[in-house]
C-alpha cells in the first residue's frame, strides 16, 4: 500500500516518516517534499513552544524546513526521524531566538504601561517566562554547552531518556547525568538568583 494511500489527509504514522525520510535521503525530492509537509505541523508546535509569538515561531519553522531539506543526510536512521526532527526544530527556534535579541532595541519600559500579571502567551510551566528559560538555555550553552540539548529534549519536549541518548549518540547513564547536572545549573538563573 503506499503511504497515506488509505486517507490522503491523516497523518503518516512514525513508519511511513521514517521511509520517505530514506528515500529523501537517496535522492528522492518528491519523497523529500512529501516528508517536509508531513513534518511542517510538528516542527512548528516545537517552535511555538519556545516562541512566544506565531509570526517567530513560523520564522523558526521555515529555517527548521531548510535545515531538514539540507541536513537530512546527517539523521543516522537509528532513531525515529521525528526526533532528529525535533532537536533541529528546538536549534532552528533557538537560532530565531538569538537572531532575534540581537536586532532587538531596548525600550522604555514605561512607555508601554506595566503588566501587573505574566501574559499567559508566554508563560511557561517549567519557568517564569518562556524567555527566562531561553535566557538560561543561552548562560547555560555559553557555559556548559554539553547540558543544554539533552536538557531542552527532556524538560521542554519530554523526550524519553533513551530517544535522547540516541539522538545525542551519547550513553544513557551519561545522558542521565547531563540533564541532572543541567537541571542544577539551570534553576539559579531561572530564580534569578546566584
Amino acid at each position: 500500500m503506499a503511504l497515506g494511500a488509505s486517507d490522503p489527509a491523516a497523518p503518516l504514522t512514525p513508519d511511513e516518516i521514517d521511509e520517505l525520510a530514506r528515500r529523501a535521503q537517496d535522492g528522492d525530492a518528491a519523497a523529500l517534499d512529501d516528508l517536509l509537509r508531513a513534518v511542517r505541523p510538528r516542527a512548528l508546535n516545537v517552535c511555538r513552544g519556545v516562541l512566544p509569538y506565531t509570526g517567530d515561531a513560523e520564522d523558526a519553522c521555515q529555517e527548521a524546513l531548510l535545515n531538514i531539506a539540507n541536513k537530512i543526510s546527517t539523521w543516522g536512521g537509528r532513531g525515529r526521524f521525528t526526533t532528529w526532527m525535533h532537536a533541529v526544530a528546538v536549534n532552528s527556534a533557538r537560532s530565531t531566538y538569538r537572531r532575534l535579541k540581537n536586532q532587538a532595541v531596548p525600550a522604555d519600559p514605561t512607555s508601554f504601561g506595566v503588566l501587573d500579571r505574566p501574559d499567559p502567551r508566554t508563560t511557561s510551566v517549567i519557568a517564569g517566562t518562556r524567555l527566562d528559560l531561553l535566557e538560561a538555555m543561552e548562560t547555560l550553552e555559553r557555559e556548559h554547552p554539553q547540558f543544554v540539548e539533552p536538557l531542552l529534549l527532556r524538560d521542554v519536549y519530554g523526550l524519553p531518556y533513551e530517544e535522547i541518548a540516541d539522538l545525542v549518540g551519547a550513553p544513557l547513564g551519561t545522558v542521565k547525568a547531563q540533564i541532572h547536572h543541567g537541571r542544577r545549573l539551570t534553576r539559579p538563573l531561572l530564580s534569578g538568583t546566584d
